[in-house]
Protein backbone atom coordinates (compact mmCIF):
# COMPACT_ATOMS: atom_id res chain seq x y z
CA UNK A 1 0.00 0.00 0.00
CA UNK A 2 1.10 3.57 -0.60
CA UNK A 3 -0.45 6.89 0.36
CA UNK A 4 -1.75 7.65 -3.15
CA UNK A 5 -3.69 4.40 -3.25
CA UNK A 6 -5.21 5.09 0.16
CA UNK A 7 -6.13 8.65 -0.83
CA UNK A 8 -7.87 7.32 -3.90
CA UNK A 9 -9.69 4.75 -1.76
CA UNK A 10 -10.93 7.44 0.65
CA UNK A 11 -12.00 9.73 -2.19
CA UNK A 12 -14.08 6.97 -3.76
CA UNK A 13 -15.64 6.22 -0.35
CA UNK A 14 -16.48 9.89 0.15
CA UNK A 15 -18.13 10.36 -3.23
CA UNK A 16 -19.41 6.85 -3.92
CA UNK A 17 -18.13 7.32 -7.44
CA UNK A 18 -14.85 6.81 -9.31
CA UNK A 19 -15.51 9.77 -11.61
CA UNK A 20 -16.20 12.23 -8.78
CA UNK A 21 -13.20 10.93 -6.84
CA UNK A 22 -11.08 11.54 -9.95
CA UNK A 23 -12.31 15.15 -10.13
CA UNK A 24 -11.40 15.73 -6.48
CA UNK A 25 -7.91 14.26 -6.98
CA UNK A 26 -7.35 15.97 -10.38
CA UNK A 27 -6.83 12.57 -12.00
CA UNK A 28 -8.48 10.66 -14.80
CA UNK A 29 -11.10 8.10 -13.87
CA UNK A 30 -8.89 5.34 -15.26
CA UNK A 31 -6.00 6.45 -13.01
CA UNK A 32 -8.22 6.22 -9.93
CA UNK A 33 -9.54 2.83 -11.05
CA UNK A 34 -5.97 1.61 -11.53
CA UNK A 35 -4.97 2.69 -8.01
CA UNK A 36 -7.98 0.91 -6.49
CA UNK A 37 -7.33 -2.18 -8.60
CA UNK A 38 -3.68 -2.28 -7.50
CA UNK A 39 -4.70 -1.86 -3.86
CA UNK A 40 -7.23 -4.70 -4.15
CA UNK A 41 -4.59 -6.93 -5.75
CA UNK A 42 -2.09 -6.17 -2.99
CA UNK A 43 -4.65 -6.93 -0.29
CA UNK A 44 -6.09 -9.87 -2.24
CA UNK A 45 -9.66 -8.72 -1.59
CA UNK A 46 -12.43 -6.68 -3.21
CA UNK A 47 -12.90 -3.31 -1.49
CA UNK A 48 -15.98 -2.06 -3.37
CA UNK A 49 -19.25 -3.45 -4.62
CA UNK A 50 -19.71 -2.03 -8.14
CA UNK A 51 -23.23 -0.87 -9.11
CA UNK A 52 -24.52 0.73 -12.30
CA UNK A 53 -23.73 4.33 -11.38
CA UNK A 54 -22.15 4.10 -7.96
CA UNK A 55 -20.04 1.97 -5.68
CA UNK A 56 -20.35 0.96 -2.04
CA UNK A 57 -17.91 -0.55 0.42
CA UNK A 58 -17.56 -4.30 0.69
CA UNK A 59 -17.01 -5.93 4.07
CA UNK A 60 -13.25 -5.73 3.44
CA UNK A 61 -13.59 -2.07 2.51
CA UNK A 62 -15.44 -1.34 5.74
CA UNK A 63 -12.57 -2.97 7.64
CA UNK A 64 -9.94 -0.97 5.77
CA UNK A 65 -11.68 2.43 6.05
CA UNK A 66 -10.75 3.46 9.63
CA UNK A 67 -7.25 2.03 9.21
CA UNK A 68 -6.70 3.93 5.96
CA UNK A 69 -7.71 7.17 7.66
CA UNK A 70 -5.41 6.42 10.59
CA UNK A 71 -2.44 5.57 8.34
CA UNK A 72 -2.78 8.81 6.35
CA UNK A 73 -3.22 10.88 9.51
CA UNK A 74 -0.14 9.27 11.03
CA UNK A 75 1.87 10.02 7.88
CA UNK A 76 0.68 13.65 7.83
CA UNK A 77 1.44 14.12 11.54
CA UNK A 78 4.91 12.59 11.16
CA UNK A 79 5.73 14.81 8.20
CA UNK A 80 4.47 17.86 10.12
CA UNK A 81 6.59 17.06 13.18
CA UNK A 82 9.67 16.62 11.00
CA UNK A 83 8.98 19.94 9.28
CA UNK A 84 8.53 21.64 12.66
CA UNK A 85 12.09 20.68 13.65
CA UNK A 86 13.41 23.51 11.49
CA UNK A 87 11.65 26.03 13.73
CA UNK A 88 10.60 28.11 10.73
CA UNK A 89 7.03 29.34 10.30
CA UNK A 90 6.21 28.30 6.74
CA UNK A 91 3.61 26.40 4.77
CA UNK A 92 -0.16 26.73 4.69
CA UNK A 93 -2.20 27.33 7.84
CA UNK A 94 -5.78 26.19 7.24
CA UNK A 95 -8.15 28.00 9.58
CA UNK A 96 -11.89 28.50 9.90
CA UNK A 97 -13.64 31.51 11.39
CA UNK A 98 -17.15 32.86 11.73
CA UNK A 99 -18.04 35.94 9.67
CA UNK A 100 -18.50 37.96 12.85
CA UNK A 101 -15.07 37.09 14.28
CA UNK A 102 -13.50 37.46 10.84
CA UNK A 103 -14.86 40.98 10.44
CA UNK A 104 -14.75 42.34 13.98
CA UNK A 105 -11.99 40.50 15.86
CA UNK A 106 -9.52 38.86 13.51
CA UNK A 107 -8.19 41.55 11.09
CA UNK A 108 -5.41 42.97 13.33
CA UNK A 109 -4.14 39.47 14.08
CA UNK A 110 -4.14 38.51 10.41
CA UNK A 111 -2.19 41.67 9.59
CA UNK A 112 0.33 40.99 12.37
CA UNK A 113 0.72 37.35 11.32
CA UNK A 114 1.34 38.28 7.67
CA UNK A 115 3.94 40.89 8.72
CA UNK A 116 5.82 38.56 11.08
CA UNK A 117 5.68 35.38 9.00
CA UNK A 118 5.80 36.26 5.29
CA UNK A 119 6.74 32.69 4.32
CA UNK A 120 3.49 31.29 5.74
CA UNK A 121 0.21 31.39 3.86
CA UNK A 122 -3.30 31.46 5.29
CA UNK A 123 -6.15 29.35 3.94
CA UNK A 124 -9.14 31.00 5.62
CA UNK A 125 -12.67 29.53 5.52
CA UNK A 126 -15.79 31.25 6.84
CA UNK A 127 -17.98 28.71 8.64
CA UNK A 128 -20.76 28.67 11.22
CA UNK A 129 -20.00 27.20 14.64
CA UNK A 130 -21.28 23.68 13.94
CA UNK A 131 -19.47 23.48 10.60
CA UNK A 132 -16.28 24.83 12.19
CA UNK A 133 -16.31 22.12 14.86
CA UNK A 134 -16.91 19.48 12.19
CA UNK A 135 -14.08 20.83 10.01
CA UNK A 136 -11.61 20.59 12.91
CA UNK A 137 -12.74 17.07 13.82
CA UNK A 138 -12.42 15.95 10.20
CA UNK A 139 -9.00 17.64 9.87
CA UNK A 140 -10.22 19.90 7.08
CA UNK A 141 -8.77 22.83 9.04
CA UNK A 142 -6.09 22.98 11.71
CA UNK A 143 -7.64 25.75 13.82
CA UNK A 144 -11.05 27.36 14.12
CA UNK A 145 -12.15 30.63 15.71
CA UNK A 146 -15.76 30.26 16.73
CA UNK A 147 -18.30 30.36 19.53
CA UNK A 148 -17.16 27.87 22.15
CA UNK A 149 -19.42 24.96 23.03
CA UNK A 150 -19.22 23.63 26.58
CA UNK A 151 -20.55 20.28 25.33
CA UNK A 152 -17.91 19.81 22.64
CA UNK A 153 -16.15 16.49 22.06
CA UNK A 154 -13.27 15.63 24.38
CA UNK A 155 -11.12 15.25 21.27
CA UNK A 156 -11.12 19.03 20.99
CA UNK A 157 -9.07 21.57 22.91
CA UNK A 158 -10.54 25.05 23.30
CA UNK A 159 -9.04 28.36 24.41
CA UNK A 160 -11.39 31.25 25.30
CA UNK A 161 -10.31 34.61 23.89
CA UNK A 162 -13.26 36.99 24.00
CA UNK A 163 -16.64 37.29 25.67
CA UNK A 164 -19.60 38.69 23.76
CA UNK A 165 -22.63 40.01 25.61
CA UNK A 166 -25.70 39.58 23.42
CA UNK A 167 -28.35 42.28 23.90
CA UNK A 168 -31.97 42.13 22.79
CA UNK A 169 -32.45 44.69 20.01
CA UNK A 170 -35.23 46.00 17.77
CA UNK A 171 -35.57 48.79 15.20
CA UNK A 172 -36.63 52.26 16.29
CA UNK A 173 -40.03 51.68 14.65
CA UNK A 174 -40.71 48.31 16.29
CA UNK A 175 -43.71 48.22 18.69
CA UNK A 176 -41.40 47.11 21.53
CA UNK A 177 -38.99 50.03 21.06
CA UNK A 178 -40.88 52.35 23.41
CA UNK A 179 -41.42 49.83 26.21
CA UNK A 180 -39.86 50.90 29.50
CA UNK A 181 -39.31 47.25 30.41
CA UNK A 182 -39.51 44.19 28.17
CA UNK A 183 -40.13 40.59 29.22
CA UNK A 184 -39.65 37.29 27.46
CA UNK A 185 -43.45 37.12 27.26
CA UNK A 186 -43.40 40.38 25.29
CA UNK A 187 -40.68 39.08 22.95
CA UNK A 188 -42.54 35.83 22.39
CA UNK A 189 -45.35 37.80 20.71
CA UNK A 190 -43.03 38.92 17.90
CA UNK A 191 -40.85 37.05 15.38
CA UNK A 192 -37.16 36.63 16.18
CA UNK A 193 -34.44 36.78 13.55
CA UNK A 194 -31.68 34.46 14.75
CA UNK A 195 -28.91 32.21 13.44
CA UNK A 196 -29.76 28.67 12.34
CA UNK A 197 -31.07 26.26 14.98
CA UNK A 198 -27.87 24.20 14.99
CA UNK A 199 -25.75 27.17 16.14
CA UNK A 200 -24.59 27.78 19.69
CA UNK A 201 -26.05 31.32 19.68
CA UNK A 202 -29.51 30.02 18.79
CA UNK A 203 -29.32 27.40 21.54
CA UNK A 204 -28.42 30.09 24.11
CA UNK A 205 -31.51 32.11 23.21
CA UNK A 206 -33.73 29.04 23.01
CA UNK A 207 -32.60 27.85 26.46
CA UNK A 208 -33.47 31.20 28.01
CA UNK A 209 -36.99 31.03 26.56
CA UNK A 210 -37.43 27.41 27.66
CA UNK A 211 -36.38 28.30 31.22
CA UNK A 212 -38.75 31.28 31.13
CA UNK A 213 -41.65 29.11 29.97
CA UNK A 214 -42.08 31.09 26.75
CA UNK A 215 -42.26 30.08 23.09
CA UNK A 216 -39.65 31.34 20.67
CA UNK A 217 -41.01 32.31 17.23
CA UNK A 218 -38.32 32.50 14.56
CA UNK A 219 -38.36 33.50 10.91
CA UNK A 220 -35.79 33.91 8.13
CA UNK A 221 -32.80 32.36 9.92
CA UNK A 222 -29.31 33.37 8.80
CA UNK A 223 -25.86 32.82 10.29
CA UNK A 224 -24.59 36.23 9.17
CA UNK A 225 -24.96 38.70 12.03
CA UNK A 226 -24.59 41.60 9.59
CA UNK A 227 -27.63 40.31 7.69
CA UNK A 228 -29.54 39.84 10.97
CA UNK A 229 -28.74 43.45 11.91
CA UNK A 230 -30.06 44.70 8.58
CA UNK A 231 -33.32 42.75 8.88
CA UNK A 232 -33.85 43.93 12.45
CA UNK A 233 -33.10 47.55 11.51
CA UNK A 234 -35.89 47.55 8.88
CA UNK A 235 -38.40 46.19 11.38
CA UNK A 236 -38.66 42.52 10.43
CA UNK A 237 -38.22 41.26 13.98
CA UNK A 238 -36.04 41.35 17.11
CA UNK A 239 -32.72 39.68 17.70
CA UNK A 240 -29.67 39.50 19.97
CA UNK A 241 -26.45 41.25 18.92
CA UNK A 242 -23.07 42.07 20.51
CA UNK A 243 -22.31 45.72 21.41
CA UNK A 244 -19.85 46.05 18.52
CA UNK A 245 -22.76 45.81 16.07
CA UNK A 246 -25.27 48.08 17.80
CA UNK A 247 -25.65 51.59 16.38
CA UNK A 248 -28.31 54.30 16.16
CA UNK A 249 -30.45 52.18 13.82
CA UNK A 250 -31.26 49.89 16.74
CA UNK A 251 -32.77 50.16 20.20
CA UNK A 252 -31.39 48.00 23.01
CA UNK A 253 -34.35 46.70 25.00
CA UNK A 254 -34.35 46.98 28.77
CA UNK A 255 -35.16 43.32 29.27
CA UNK A 256 -36.06 41.62 32.53
CA UNK A 257 -33.45 38.95 31.64
CA UNK A 258 -29.67 39.32 32.06
CA UNK A 259 -27.70 39.68 28.81
CA UNK A 260 -26.73 36.40 27.23
CA UNK A 261 -22.99 35.76 27.16
CA UNK A 262 -21.13 33.65 24.65
CA UNK A 263 -17.44 32.80 24.67
CA UNK A 264 -15.45 33.12 21.48
CA UNK A 265 -12.14 31.35 21.08
CA UNK A 266 -9.85 28.85 19.37
CA UNK A 267 -10.48 25.15 18.93
CA UNK A 268 -8.15 22.45 17.62
CA UNK A 269 -7.75 18.68 17.88
CA UNK A 270 -6.26 17.82 21.25
CA UNK A 271 -3.91 15.06 20.08
CA UNK A 272 -3.04 16.43 16.64
CA UNK A 273 0.45 17.95 16.36
CA UNK A 274 0.24 21.66 15.59
CA UNK A 275 2.27 23.22 12.81
CA UNK A 276 4.68 26.03 13.63
CA UNK A 277 2.30 28.35 11.78
CA UNK A 278 -0.64 27.26 13.95
CA UNK A 279 1.39 27.72 17.13
CA UNK A 280 2.46 31.18 15.98
CA UNK A 281 -1.12 32.20 15.23
CA UNK A 282 -2.35 30.89 18.59
CA UNK A 283 0.40 32.79 20.40
CA UNK A 284 -0.69 36.02 18.71
CA UNK A 285 -4.35 35.43 19.51
CA UNK A 286 -3.66 34.54 23.15
CA UNK A 287 -1.70 37.76 23.57
CA UNK A 288 -4.91 39.78 23.24
CA UNK A 289 -5.81 41.70 26.42
CA UNK A 290 -9.55 41.23 25.79
CA UNK A 291 -9.93 37.83 27.45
Amino acid sequence: MDSQQLKAFLAVVEHGSFSEAAEQLFLTQSAVSKRIQTLEQQLDTQLFERHNRSVSLSESGELLLPRAKHILQLMDDTQLQLTNLSGSVTGVLSMATSHHIGLHRLPPFLKDFARRYPQARLDLQFLGSEDAYRAVEQRSVELALTTLDSNASEQLQSWPLWQDELHFVVSREHPLANRIRTSLADLSQWPAILPEKDTITYRLVEQQFIEGGQKLHTSMPTNYLETIKMMVSVGLGWSVLPPSMIDDQLIVLDCDQPPLTRELGIIHLRNRPQSNAANAMMALLKSTPDI
